[in-house]
């Protein structure tokens, strides 16, 4: 199958590298500076160093000629760069089914990849959203993990699943398209918690605490934005936010470790020099809860630590003196 991966950060870069093996892959990279360097030194050393690149990953600056043939779409960038990337591939006039794997929420209008993609493509376009728990080195590295492919158009769900599964790759099939990017957006918001509480040295207990009351926080949205209960204990949430909050590769996990450490945002991200989805989404799905009526109160302390990470000791506090209730 010919692949056109748009997005040349870790998650592309890796997930180019991880299909080019039994498939036809070009990888769009827009940044005309980033493509000569991997072009110059056959890695992406921005966003995914210590890895070459395979001879048979094709690159291209262009998105048409990135497009050129392509039977499936995989849309890598951020959710607040896809609303964008899908414009232009709709000026190229091609109608190629689409996989999006970014996990957030528009930040302008906390609206989910799904409500972007309903309203920028033509709604004969298949699609689906692809999430679940892996980091983009151990994908690069060919090590195993699991994910969840979302659509309601089943039979090119189950298409795309034959051709993104592999021996390392696991994917299943789930129809809760809502369910699958909520969570997949609210574990970066908990991950930012989890760093936090780590970075303030609050012990092991107190970071299961938290994971817990999560998931619970994460379930609730979902389900009042019509996602299933049960995705949120499959591999799309629990096993996304157990990864994300506990794992040192986590980008949001970094960013609540340093936040707690005193850290402006600004610093704590420029430090990064990637992209952390909860910084964006957060206050997104603050927004959302308060629109729909949904207790969320660790997401309301991850916004305050944003705001000022002089208030992260505050912030906790405040968590661990709220009335207490039922855990159910």
């Amino acid at each position: 199958m010919k692949i056109a991966v748009l997005g040349a950060g870790a998650w592309g870069t890796a997930i180019g590298i991880s299909l080019c093996a039994r498939h036809e892959v070009t990888l769009w990279v827009r940044d005309a500076a980033l493509l000569a360097a991997m072009r110059a030194g056959g890695s992406n050393q921005r966003y995914l160093p210590g890895f070459a690149l395979p001879a048979a990953l094709a690159l291209a600056k262009d998105l048409a000629p990135a497009l050129e043939g392509a039977e499936l779409i995989l849309a890598a960038v951020t959710t607040n760069g896809l609303r964008a990337t899908l414009k232009q591939v709709r000026a190229t006039d091609r109608s190629v089914p689409l996989v999006w794997l970014c996990k957030g929420f528009e930040s302008e209008q906390a609206k989910l990849p799904h409500q972007i993609c309903a309203e920028e493509l033509p709604p004969a376009v298949p699609r689906a959203v692809l999430s679940g728990p892996s980091f983009a080195e151990e994908v690069a590295r060919g090590l195993p993990a699991a994910l969840t492919l979302a659509s309601t158009h089943f039979e090119f769900a189950r298409s795309a699943a034959r051709a993104l599964h592999s021996t390392t790759l696991r994917i299943y099939l789930s129809e809760d398209v809502a369910g699958v990017e909520v969570a997949g957006a609210v574990k970066n918001v908990m991950a930012i918690a989890a760093g936090v509480s780590d970075g303030l040295g609050l012990g092991l207990s107190a970071r299961a605490a938290l994971i817990t009351r999560g998931l619970a926080e994460m379930t609730r949205l979902g389900m009042a934005l019509g996602g299933r209960p049960e995705t949120f204990m499959g591999l799309a949430g629990a096993g996304d936010l157990i990864l994300t909050c506990t794992g040192d590769l986590s980008r949001n996990r970094r960013v609540g470790l340093a936040l707690a450490h005193g850290t402006p945002l600004a610093a704590a991200l420029a430090e990064l020099g990637h992209t952390a989805e909860g910084v964006f989404s957060a206050r997104a799905v603050a927004r959302l809860a308060d629109e729909l009526k949904v207790e969320m109160p660790i997401t309301r302390a991850v916004c305050r630590v944003l705001d000022d990470p002089r208030l992260a000791r505050a912030a906790v506090q405040e968590l661990l003196t709220r009335e207490q209730k039922s855990e159910y």
